[in-house]
């Protein structure tokens, strides 16, 4: 019976680094429980200083919506670029 030669796979076997993906995995979850609250927060300085400014009441809050609103639509698509696990190198899960 002919031995056949399996087809060669050109990928290579994935690397762990260990702890540094770790690391790496802490630190864009710890960017995402920071960029909620702090985006909120800005919001809310800009729109505290367009009241004080424009001599509005109504800004300040709208301020809080805009940054909570923006801070939320980054954070989605950070965590969908690190979900996919992107060609480049730059997604953590494997896929």
């Amino acid at each position: 019976m002919p031995y056949n030669n399996p087809i060669p796979d050109d990928r290579k076997p994935k690397r762990d680094s260990g702890g540094l993906a770790t690391l790496v995995q802490a630190e864009r979850l710890m960017q995402i429980a920071i960029l909620l609250p702090s985006a909120a927060f800005i919001g809310w300085l800009i729109g505290a200083w367009l009241d004080k400014k424009l001599g509005q009441s109504w800004i300040g809050i709208a301020g809080i919506v805009f940054g909570g609103i923006s801070g939320l639509v980054y954070v989605i698509r950070l965590v969908m670029t690190t979900g996919t696990g992107d060609k480049n190198g730059k997604g953590s899960s494997s896929s």
